[in-house]
């Protein structure tokens, strides 16, 4: 059986307090029997192979040893090279002029949720644009206000009922580029 190139896409590192150190993330996945593990950048981003074909099952062994390892959840959602290329692909911000106060990202949720919000949705600050969706990902402007983020983000992550990491448009490009590699 030939293995599958994942793409675990983390919550919670290198954020909050939760440090770690992407040779040390890294050798969790190791841990955990994988085959060429490799990180991107200081945010969660590791990329290994697996003949596992359950994702439910794998996202589970995942993010039960890294609670056990690290002392806390590090909610995992999981890609293939190929599930990254239909994100992009679908180029859902191309009708959107991109200024010094709006930043483009994705939502990945951990599993598929029957999302309960219409497209498109605003907060009620303004500060996050919800423009299009799947059952996996929501496409998000942020309207940064006094060149920050709105504290309105809350507001869209009550609804999805499921975990989610957000990643930002251009970082998910490089993420696709450097798993390919």
């Amino acid at each position: 059986m030939s293995e599958t190139v994942y793409i675990a896409l983390l919550r919670g590192i290198n954020v909050g307090g939760h440090n770690i150190k992407m040779d040390a993330l890294r050798g969790h996945f190791d841990e955990l029997g994988f085959a060429n593990v490799r990180s991107y950048i200081q945010s969660g981003n590791v990329f290994f192979e697996s003949d596992e074909t359950d994702r439910s099952k794998l996202r589970e062994t995942i993010e039960t040893y890294l609670h056990d390892a690290l002392g806390y959840a590090a909610p995992t959602c999981l890609r293939t090279a190929d599930d990254l290329e239909a994100v992009l692909a679908r180029d859902p911000f191309r009708d959107v002029e991109v200024t010094p106060d709006i930043r483009l990202s994705v939502n990945f949720l951990a599993e598929p949720s029957a999302i309960d919000l219409p497209v498109p949705y605003q907060t009620s600050d303004g500060a996050y644009e919800l423009i299009d969706r799947t059952d996996s990902e929501l496409f998000i402007v942020w309207h940064l206000q006094n060149g920050r983020p709105g504290n309105s983000y809350g507001q869209i992550e009550k609804h999805l009922k499921v975990p989610v990491t957000a990643r930002f448009w251009h970082t998910t490009a490089k993420i696709l580029a450097a798993a390919k590699k």
